[in-house]
């Protein structure tokens, strides 16, 4: 299964995240390409430990436990309107650049740090979770908002 702890994949990404432009057109959902990217930034700093996720409420994460077989047992992408933790949702205006290199240079730390430089700090949805399992719902997470701007 596509990860983030391959170096091929990491760099599939930065080439994706290399085509969005200040107008690229979303598909669904409501973030510019600007938001978009620090919404991923963020959730990029929960799998490298450098943010704490909140927990979850208790609804949220015992449907999370349900729901995690589903995500991991295959390659299929995140679905389209998928909820997300309110501490992601990015509202304020962005500068697309700075956002594009600000995540770029969180894939690169992912990747480089491998299982080590993981987190073992639970997801708020998912809960524990391996140093795989983070590098694959970190590459499907990106995987879906580079598909919602059409990369």
């Amino acid at each position: 299964m596509k990860n983030l702890f391959d170096a091929t994949v990491a760099n599939q990404v930065k080439t994706r995240l290399g085509q969005l432009e200040p107008q690229s057109e979303r598909r669904w959902g409501t973030m510019t390409a600007a938001q978009m990217l620090a919404h991923c930034s963020v959730s990029m700093q929960w799998a490298v430990g450098e943010v704490v996720p909140e927990k979850g409420a208790l609804p949220a994460r015992l449907m999370g436990r349900l729901i995690k077989p589903i995500v991991f047992r295959n390659e299929d992408p995140i679905r389209k309107n998928s909820p997300t933790a309110r501490s992601l949702i990015v509202a304020d205006e962005r500068d697309l650049g700075k956002e594009r290199d600000r995540l770029s240079g969180l894939i690169d730390k992912f990747a480089a740090g491998g299982a080590a430089g993981c987190t073992s700090n639970p997801h708020t949805f998912f809960g524990k979770m391996t140093p795989e399992e983070w590098a694959i719902l970190m590459y499907k997470h990106l995987d879906h908002h580079l598909r919602q701007f059409g990369v």
